[in-house]
């Protein structure tokens, strides 16, 4: 199994999710089905079947978190000297050849995309554009309208 990378932030936010699954969720969904198990017929019980799905669903994400964590790599952006090229974890200010429109993406890990907080990941097409290259450097990236080109205008670790 290779290891997936991840930016501190998103382990912590991971981390998060795993205690409380674990401390809040877990507990509360065995206590439902205590209770439903209470009144009795459990072939015609709708809120046994209901706190048994969610049940299965908290125990799937608890797996499936902690096998995140252990197959991931943290990486600390604030503590990564690329020599201003653009890796995994850098926040690049890009300008858009066509438009001139600036934007500002960081390239984190799978689980902590969210492109309305301009969180890309590292998989997308812009970023594999990005990687490697310096400030000054223009990347081309294949959009579904065509190719856009893309000046690197800042670099930064943060």
């Amino acid at each position: 199994m290779s290891t997936i990378p991840i930016t501190k932030r998103g382990a912590e936010k991971l981390k998060e999710e795993l205690h409380r699954l674990k401390t809040v969720d877990r507990p509360w969904v065995i206590n439902a089905i205590a209770e439903a198990r209470a009144q009795g017929d459990l072939s015609e019980n709708a809120e046994y079947e209901a706190a048994k799905d969610r049940q299965g669903f908290i125990e799937g994400r608890i797996a499936e978190v902690e096998s995140k964590l252990s197959g991931s790599q943290v990486i600390d952006p604030s503590t990564v000297d690329a020599g201003g090229r653009v890796v995994f974890g850098a926040t690049v200010k890009l300008e858009d050849e066509d438009s001139g429109a600036q934007v500002t993406y960081q390239i984190v890990g799978e689980d902590e995309a969210d492109l309305k907080l301009g969180l890309i990941n590292i998989g997308s097409p812009i970023a594999r554009a990005l990687i490697g290259k310096e400030e000054g450097d223009v990347a081309e990236v294949q959009a579904p309208g065509g190719t856009r080109r893309y000046e690197i205008v800042a670099v930064r670790y943060e």
